[in-house]
């Protein structure tokens, strides 16, 4: 009988046989699925080429899977930059999207070959001025969107009517203008904002181009695809059905871009972390687990995600319980009420969907180590390869 091409590391039995090998808490990422979501993302959005952010989850293995797919990358620190470089990345297929930089940020990516540079305000252009003919912008507008998880224009962006004069600023400074970017805010609940500024992006271009700013032949529409995590959201194809529709409209010679992170790496990853200790208090069971909120459950309280918590083993009986982090500080609470059997010590709890913002945020406060990251799936010429960064 031939193996199958991959293993499912989720399963339990693989969850299980991956702590016996790497321990506890473990963060179980499957490039497989990582695989599945970049293709899903690229069959909604035909037109768009994705720059995966590293943001989220800045692990090689992820960034090699990308690239292998024909993916590009968003970068936005000079440590991304330096992980990318090192994994032997092209830099023409990077851009660099933080619309606020250090000069020595600037300085690092340009030694390694990127070219295009984000900038949302005039002190920013300016900073590029003595780099003319070595660089392109893209100009990030800020459409703000009150009902996104996190708000991204609310902190970067410049207004739409400030946009032309920010535009002939770079053209009297000699910088060439690429075009527009703009990031509505992740995990939104449809794409009616990314619909509204593509338009709005889309007549401020024309704008330019009739005053000859620059060549406005690239739109970034950022990202902010919703994923799953206690409560399901649209189907990816039908989230991304009007902004295809709008996406018609540009005239053929505009390339979209687009910058996912959570959507390609928030469902290829979970969490395992182990029951410590507990306690009966106040009529409930309290488990002390081996990760928690300054850990890799970081995520609840900087992305403001609620990650699906089970057991690994079934079992009938359900009470209401508290599962904790293992710090001393008493802020470090998982989830109350959570309906679970009677834990004990060494028992395995199970996170989904903990690929972003979990792992990449956490601390190793009161000297808890991070989670070690296994990656699974990582060569799709070997079945089930395994490698782990216990970062």
């Amino acid at each position: 009988m031939s193996r199958p091409r991959f293993i499912d590391p989720f399963q339990p039995a693989e969850v299980r046989r991956l702590v016996r090998e790497f321990g506890s808490p473990l963060m179980i990422l499957d490039c497989e699925r990582v695989r599945v979501q970049f293709r899903k993302l690229r069959k909604a959005l035909p037109r768009v080429d994705l720059h995966y952010a590293l943001k989220p989850m800045p692990h090689p293995a992820v960034v090699r899977t990308v690239i292998a797919e024909g993916g590009y990358l968003d970068l936005a620190t000079s440590g991304e930059v330096q992980l990318v470089r090192d994994l032997g990345v092209a830099p023409e297929r990077c851009i660099h999207t933080h619309p606020i930089k250090r000069t020595a940020d600037i300085a690092n990516a340009l030694e390694y070959g990127m070219r295009t540079f984000v900038a949302d305000n005039p002190d920013e252009v300016r900073k590029f001025a003595h780099l003319r003919g070595d660089v392109e912008l893209l100009l990030r507008v800020s459409f703000r969107a009150p009902g996104a998880v996190c708000d991204l224009s609310r902190k970067f962006g410049c207004d739409p009517e400030d946009l032309l004069p920010l535009a002939r600023l770079a053209a009297d400074l000699g910088i060439a203008l690429r075009g527009l970017s703009f990031h509505v805010g992740s995990q939104v609940a449809d794409a009616t904002k990314h619909v509204e500024a593509l338009k709005a992006c889309a007549k401020l271009m024309a704008a330019a181009r009739r005053e000859k700013l620059g060549t406005l032949d690239t739109l970034d529409i950022g990202g902010g695809f919703p994923i799953d995590y206690a409560q399901p959201v649209q189907d990816i194809g039908r989230f991304c059905a009007p902004l295809r529709a709008a996406l018609a409209k540009l005239p053929r010679r505009v390339r979209v871009i687009a910058e996912p992170g959570r959507y390609i790496v928030g469902p290829a990853a979970i969490g395992v972390a182990s029951v410590m200790g507990r306690a009966r208090r106040e009529g409930h069971w309290w488990y002390y687990l081996d990760d928690g909120l300054y850990g890799s459950f970081s995520g609840q309280l900087f992305d403001h995600a609620r990650y699906p918590v089970e057991p690994l083993r079934a079992s009938p009986e359900r009470l209401p319980s508290v599962l904790a982090g293992p710090t001393c500080d008493s802020i470090d609470v998982i989830a109350e009420n959570l309906m679970l059997p009677q834990l004990k010590a060494g028992d395995l709890l199970v996170g989904r969907a903990m690929g972003a913002y979990t792992w990449a945020s956490a601390s190793e406060f009161n000297f808890y180590p991070r989670a070690t990251v296994v990656a699974v799936n990582a060569d799709p010429g070997d079945t089930g390869s395994v490698s782990a960064l216990p970062l």
